[in-house]
């Protein structure tokens, strides 16, 4: 499992984060500069879990292959 940095962050809690966002952004009460930079986060966050679901995907095609001979070995994601 590749050690968690400063800024990653679990995908419950990137996707709990991104809903609060759109909460925030959807109530229309933010001033345009707000706005702008709760956007800019949710970006941030749905991109980290998209990256996160594809190394997911990765894994479980790597486990569900079909190839019975083939040979086990550490999953590295790319960074």
């Amino acid at each position: 499992m590749p050690k968690k940095t400063a800024t990653t962050i679990s995908f419950e809690h990137s996707l709990s984060e991104l809903e609060a966002i759109v909460q925030r952004l959807e109530s229309g009460q933010l001033p345009l500069e707000e706005a702008l930079n709760e956007f800019e986060r949710g970006v941030t966050l749905a991109r980290q879990g998209q990256q996160q679901l594809q190394h997911a995907e990765q894994r479980v095609q790597i486990l569900l292959s079909q190839d019975e001979q083939a040979a086990l070995s550490t999953f590295t994601p790319e960074n």
